[in-house]
């Protein structure tokens, strides 16, 4: 997917977050989140909204820490602290110029993109996954993910964030593990051991397991939202993603 195609993305679904979050109300539980109340879900998000525009804005190249939402603000203030955070990043990422030099944190997509599109791609899936969070919490049948975009963010998830180092998805004993969107041509094949794993584009040769489904449910379940769709082999491993796979 192109940048301009996640920015329009990132501009739709947290526009759909802080509606879905304002008719919610702050005090609502969020059933995706154990724990979490819409309140925390906004202050999260919209810290990490403002941690990506910093790198984008000042073109910070090393790492930095996330901050905390503002614990003072609640109810409508709140939701409007979130809007001008999305805003913000918005702005900012469609004004940057494509050269622009910061910070990023895994090697999706392969070849490394610019940063501009790192940022861009990822803002786009966490406030795609944070949406659908929210929605949850007010009730509902949450919007679907489109098949392009969720085949988009599996291919981050396994071969970004679960590329590094510290991606708790481990096995002692080799297996290999493949993910299939079954609306999509896309197939991962995630050969994990006792090092971080490691994710291949197709489907060749067998495997100890496959979790698939269409794209938008499995992208949801890959980020532990839903259940799997289709399970086949070994159901261990799917425990075991379920289990090791949160992002750290």
């Amino acid at each position: 997917m192109e940048t301009a195609e996640h920015l329009e993305i990132l501009d739709r679904e947290g526009r759909s977050l802080a509606a879905a979050a304002e008719a919610a109300g702050t005090d609502a539980k969020v059933p995706t989140c154990p724990g979490w109340q819409v309140r925390d879900l906004l202050r999260h998000t919209g810290a990490v909204h403002r941690w990506a525009t910093a790198y984008v804005a000042e073109r910070h190249t090393s790492a930095r820490p996330i901050g905390e939402g503002p614990a003072e603000l609640d109810g409508a203030e709140l939701v409007a602290w979130y809007r001008e955070s999305h805003r913000l990043l918005v702005e900012t990422l469609a004004a940057a110029p494509p050269d622009t030099d910061a910070w990023t944190f895994h090697p999706a997509p392969l070849p490394s993109p610019s940063p501009l599109a790192f940022w861009t791609r990822r803002q786009a899936h966490e406030t795609a996954v944070h949406r659908y969070d929210a929605e949850t919490a007010r009730g509902g049948e949450p919007s679907p993910v489109g098949a392009e975009f969720a085949a988009d963010g599996i291919d981050e998830l396994l071969r970004g964030f679960h590329a590094r180092p510290r991606s708790r998805v481990r096995s002692a004993e080799p297996r290999m593990l493949r993910v299939r969107a079954t609306d999509t041509d896309a197939v991962w094949t995630v050969r994990l051991s006792a090092e971080p794993p490691v994710t291949t584009l197709g489907g060749s040769g067998p495997a100890d397991a496959e979790l698939a489904g269409p794209a938008g449910r499995l992208y949801l379940a890959l980020w532990n939202r839903v259940p799997v769709p289709e399970i086949t082999g070994d159901a261990a491993l799917a425990a075991l993603w379920r289990e090791t796979s949160a992002v750290v």
